[in-house]
């Protein structure tokens, strides 16, 4: 699914200077949105964006990889900067090889790491090579 199918509001239906377009989006057109990488691998879909409430960026996008009917599946937390959104194809792309992402830090959907927590945080942008959110140099 891509933010046009999720658009309830037509926001996208007729771009022009006065509307969003990719470079101004609702949070809500981008959950479901596919994640593929360099070499067209399905990587799995956006399930939820985390805001960091104090800087109002965002923070990470949470994917859900693996499993079937929602059985099964795993959820990685990936850097919002470790994103590219592909206006082409309408979808995200995450530079990331296909094992790689099998190998990545995720979690249970029943049991959500505290990703407030700066220790849980710096593994998780040293795993993608991206500086975190909250670093005032990032």
């Amino acid at each position: 699914m891509n933010y046009l199918d999720r658009d309830t509001f037509g926001m996208y239906k007729s771009h022009d200077e006065k509307g969003p377009d990719p470079s101004l989006m609702g949070a809500d057109t981008l959950m479901g949105n596919d994640v593929y990488n360099h070499k067209e691998e399905d990587l799995g879909d956006i399930k939820e964006i985390m805001l960091d409430m104090r800087s109002g960026k965002i923070a990470y996008a949470v994917l859900s990889f693996g499993g079937f009917l929602g059985m099964g599946e795993k959820l990685f937390a990936v850097p919002w900067k470790a994103l590219t959104l592909d206006t082409v194809n309408k979808r995200f792309i995450l530079n990331v090889e296909k094992d790689r992402i099998n190998d990545a830090p995720g979690f249970d959907k029943d049991a959500w790491p505290d990703m407030a927590d700066l220790t849980w945080a710096a593994g998780v942008h040293s795993y993608y090579g991206t500086k975190p959110y909250y670093d005032p140099l990032a």
